[in-house]
């Protein structure tokens, strides 16, 4: 069913609100009874603290679910909770755990977990075993761990098929020639295949450091207690193994906390939204009118409201402004964590913001797949672009290098010089009277090159194949990395979905086992 949601927006404090404690609803008064403090909450921190907490805290409603069910399951099995209390205790929250209609979360209640255990005690007294041994931040924390080990692995399949569409489109473009860039001036001749292939190791690097931070958070900081566990002993470890977690964060105190991991999770989803945006800035630039070197698929465009002839490629500075919110999610996320130690305020927007801006970006992520495996590569633009006779300049400088055995700054000196010259027909039209002759009069002395040397030198794809280190355009390099990359990429994409499937498998058990329990 689905979870409704009823929170008052917050408000200017008029003379009529200011000091008054918030009327508490039904939820609301359960919880109240039962704490220390002898009013309602004021209207102004309803409105404001308490709706702002919730809000950030509603999509971990089905984590802190299971979490709950794995407290639940092991108190009973240890003994805390008795089994009577403890089975009802699991009945009521498999019904919640289905998400009932009457489950109504408002602000008067508190946060997330205080709004089901006021759902619950409605239903139940069993609900006050819920809390033995455990502070809300616990179940809070323990939730957003478990959903951000999701996200993460949702993240790495999304990039599994981006690096497939590169890689795919590099194979396809790996002999289209076109110019490379620099300073956004040609600099060298290569193939958008090459330059495609470029994004691909990024996106590996960007995995790697993906897994390396699912391994820290599938750790359970369950059983930490407040900061220093609990005497009643809720075994850590049995937790941790009903949830599906690979390890425990050992200290609890550092459990509870974690500052360092929104910062790091924040930072790996900025480096992928950077790598991803750089190549939409590029594909943008290559788009407009001054290059018309690649165009998007209508799909991925948006027409212009007031200029007929305007085809804007939407989709880029999409993804573009995903990596600026990141950006800023990061220094948040810093902000945040540079308190004193022990303060809540540095997780409550946390919790909220950091699962958002990973599916933000597993959203741009297909959004840019889509892109690339639709844009059109420009040919005879590509070969225009190709006739500027500047970007075979390095390639005639080191072919004067292997032929004309004279050191690169002399050949460098002697090509500049050409550029500069008024030679008739410029650098295409250069043969070996013509070097030989300029090399005396910048020289000081002749040089020995053929007239197919500097043929071949000119040539954009013969110069291409001539560079046969790893890692460059020649086509067998190219076909050496693309199958490279297939292995590596099929990988990433299996680990993704079995580590999906094993999430499945022990939310699945867990549910499995809590109904087993009499209730």
């Amino acid at each position: 069913m689905k979870l409704s949601l009823t929170i008052r927006m917050s408000r200017v404090p008029t003379e009529k609100s200011m000091g008054k404690s918030h009327t508490p609803g039904k939820s609301g008064q359960a919880v109240l009874e039962r704490d220390r403090l002898k009013s309602a909450p004021a209207a102004s921190l309803v409105d404001s603290a308490f709706s702002q907490e919730l809000k950030q805290q509603l999509g971990l409603f089905s984590a802190m679910g299971l979490v709950d069910l794995a407290y639940t399951i092991t108190g009973i099995n240890t003994g805390i909770i008795p089994a009577g209390k403890g089975g009802e205790l699991l009945a009521g929250l498999l019904e919640l755990h289905s998400r009932p209609d009457s489950f109504t979360p408002g602000p008067e209640a508190g946060d997330l977990y205080t709004n089901r255990e006021a759902w619950l005690r409605q239903r139940t007294d069993s609900v006050g075993w819920l809390g033995a041994g455990r502070a809300r931040r616990e179940a809070t924390t323990s939730a957003f761990h478990v959903l951000l080990r999701q996200r993460l692995l949702e993240l790495l399949a999304s990039l599994a098929q981006f690096g497939q569409a590169l890689k795919q489109r590099a194979g396809d473009f790996k002999q289209a020639y076109v110019p490379d860039y620099t300073y956004l001036q040609a600099a060298q001749p290569t193939t958008f295949g090459h330059y495609l292939a470029g994004f691909l190791y990024p996106v590996f690097r960007d995995c790697e450091r993906i897994q390396q931070l699912y391994r820290r958070v599938n750790s359970s900081p369950m059983g930490c207690g407040s900061t220093t566990g609990s005497r009643l002993a809720v075994d850590r470890r049995q937790m941790a193994d009903l949830l599906g977690f690979d390890a425990l964060s050992i200290h609890t105190r550092d459990a509870m906390w974690q500052p360092d991991i929104p910062i790091e999770s924040a930072a790996v989803f900025c480096s992928c939204a950077v790598n991803m945006s750089r190549l939409s800035e590029d594909l943008q630039i290559f788009s407009s009118q001054g290059f018309v070197l690649v165009e998007l698929a209508d799909q991925h465009a948006r027409a212009s409201r007031i200029m007929p002839q305007k085809k804007n490629p939407f989709a880029l500075t999409h993804v573009r402004s995903v990596c600026n919110e990141l950006m800023g999610l990061m220094t948040s996320v810093n902000a945040m964590a540079r308190t004193p130690t022990g303060q809540p305020d540095n997780r409550l927007w946390i919790y909220g913001a950091v699962p958002d801006a990973v599916s933000n970006l597993i959203n741009a992520v297909y959004l840019m797949t889509d892109v690339v495996l639709n844009m059109e590569l420009k040919h005879e633009r590509a070969r225009e672009l190709l006739d500027d006779p500047s970007i075979m300049a390095t390639d005639l400088a080191e072919t004067l290098v292997l032929r004309g055995k004279i050191d690169y700054r002399s050949a460098y000196e002697l090509v500049a010089s050409l550029f500069h010259g008024d030679t008739e027909g410029g650098i295409k039209n250069i043969n070996a009277s013509i070097l030989k002759q300029a090399a005396a009069a910048v020289l000081g002395r002749e040089i020995s090159i053929s007239d197919e040397d500097i043929k071949q030198a000119l040539d954009p794809g013969r110069a291409l194949e001539a560079h046969t280190e790893p890692g460059t355009p020649a086509l067998g390099s190219m076909d050496e990395m693309l199958e490279g990359c297939e292995k590596k990429l099929q990988l990433i994409g299996e680990n993704a979905e079995q580590g999906k499937q094993r999430l499945l498998r022990i939310e699945k058990q867990l549910l499995d086992t809590a109904r087993q329990y009499p209730g």
